[in-house]
């Protein structure tokens, strides 16, 4: 019976619920058979097709097939991020499992902001949660929450900040970044009510790293000023190069002056689940906060952050709220209320997205697909060291930097003819005022056969582009991650 037809119309009987499901899995099934073939990037919009996809809904029902070809139609024209070839940004794999998770979650529709609406799912969530302020290494007071993403996170982290070392507003405080930490550090504290002058840039040192010296040398001296110095963020993975800053000394340097000690670990934090994530990444179990993300190291679907504070008692004193109506909710003591934890009220389910995965699968096979990529990592980086043009940085973890010889505009050719192969993603960044291209290897369905095909197409188009200007240049002249002193800072 058509949905106009019903008393009762945006119900569905079993037999259309289960024709909906069945085009669904068609749908996914073909999406994700076709990956490996898929453009890398296609992110135009027909001027007659955005005109239909900004049309209104109409009155009369539609065909479930017929939106659902929309939809695929749509979702083509754009940067292939869920396939092998994507080494833009931070690839955003969105597993299989996740999804699934997600469909079962948004069907039971639970309220999660307070543990006593649904106290069993709840449960399933905190206890990722605790196992992974496990994973860092912080103490049994630690607690947190997934969150949209690590932006949001860090708005949260840095509300508890202030709290705890300011005491709240009046935003008399200072907080310490570099040039290299992501902007939405500074969005946060815009939205707190922060003034851009109050978020201090501290220089960076020959490695792209937070200079611990001049982080202690600036505090002192904003403090002698009357500054109030209460939030240090140091960073697991910059967005730029995916540079670790020295979270020891950093922690260390939080500790002496009493303030807290932010990290950002959106990228680089899952690999903490690695022996060499782990060496990389020691001092992060120092910190009072740490922001993930892990739709990008997770390979979860975009919207899945995490935020881990090591008190997470602290977290709900610069948060929590309460109402007289909600008097009838009785929370078990041993639950948290995940709205009195971040900016979020009207909080789904957000939790299963992450455990299923993790209990479908195994904490191992996480582990296993990060290690491949560090190893993949290293195999580009091996291969661009080979191609007599090229300077490149040393990769941290599986982000590589490289250009080749000539200016900025030799290096646009570059990416912009490594792009047009339709087969992969790069983007570019600036490096001390200088272009270089951008090369992620994260996707958990990038193997060894789709990095050799990447590398073969970055060879090609060097050629082609470098035969074209004229520049060859010889192999020892490569920059090396902690010897960029041949690149301008950018002021």
């Amino acid at each position: 019976m058509p949905f106009a037809e019903r008393v009762h119309p945006l119900e569905p009987d079993r037999a259309e619920l289960a024709a909906m499901m069945s085009s669904a899995t068609t749908f996914v099934s073909d999406f994700i058979g076709s990956l490996d073939t898929a453009p890398a990037s296609d992110a135009t919009v027909p001027e007659g097709m955005l005109a239909d996809l900004l049309a209104p809904p109409g009155e009369q029902p539609g065909d479930f097939d017929r939106l659902l070809a929309t939809f695929g139609e749509a979702a083509a024209r754009a940067v292939e991020t869920a396939g092998p070839g994507c080494y833009a940004y931070f690839p955003g794999g969105g597993l299989f499992a996740s999804a699934v998770a997600e469909l079962l979650s948004a069907t039971v529709n639970r309220y999660t902001g307070s543990g006593a609406m649904a106290p069993a799912l709840v449960a399933m969530e905190h206890g990722v949660i605790r196992w992974l302020a496990g994973v860092f290494g912080l103490p049994a007071t630690a607690g947190g929450l997934l969150t949209t993403g690590a932006s949001t996170g860090t708005l949260s982290a840095l509300l508890a900040a202030r709290q705890e070392v300011l005491g709240g507003p009046p935003n008399t405080g200072t907080i310490y970044v570099t040039e290299h930490t992501h902007h939405s550090v500074a969005k946060a504290a815009r939205i707190a009510g922060f003034s851009p002058g109050q978020v201090r840039v501290v220089p960076a040192d020959a490695g792209l790293r937070m200079d611990p010296g001049a982080a202690e040398e600036l505090l002192v001296a904003d403090r002698a000023r009357g500054r109030r110095p209460f939030l240090l963020v140091g960073t697991a993975g910059t967005t730029s190069t995916g540079t670790i800053d020295p979270l020891p000394d950093l922690a260390g340097i939080a500790r002496r002056h009493g303030v807290w000690f932010h990290v950002d670990a959106a990228y680089g934090g899952a690999f903490q689940l690695t022996e060499r994530g782990r060496a990389k990444l020691t001092g992060v179990e120092q910190a009072d906060s740490i922001a993930l993300d892990p739709h990008k190291s997770l390979f979860l679907p975009y919207s899945t952050g995490v935020l881990l504070v090591r008190d997470v008692r602290k977290l709900a004193a610069a948060q929590e709220a309460d109402a007289d109506y909600l008097q009838d909710l009785h929370l078990d003591s041993r639950l948290p209320n995940f709205a009195d934890l971040g900016t979020e009220m009207s909080r789904p389910f957000r939790g299963l997205r992450l455990w299923l995965p993790l209990h479908l699968y195994g904490v191992e096979a996480f582990r296993a697909t990060l290690d491949e990529k560090l190893d993949l990592a290293e195999v580009a980086h091996r291969s661009l060291q080979d191609i007599p043009s090229f300077e490149q940085l040393t990769p941290d973890l599986t982000v590589l930097n490289f250009r080749t010889a000539g200016g900025d505009a030799v290096n646009q050719r570059l990416l912009d003819t490594i792009n047009a192969s339709g087969r992969v993603a790069l983007t570019s960044v600036r490096v001390r005022d200088r272009f270089m291209l951008r090369m992620c290897v994260l996707n958990h369905r990038t193997h060894r056969a789709h990095l050799d095909e990447a590398l073969r197409i970055v060879r090609q188009a060097s050629w082609s582009v470098t035969r074209g200007a004229g520049h060859r240049r010889p192999v020892a002249q490569r920059l090396r991650h902690r010897d960029t002193s041949a690149l301008k800072y950018s002021k």
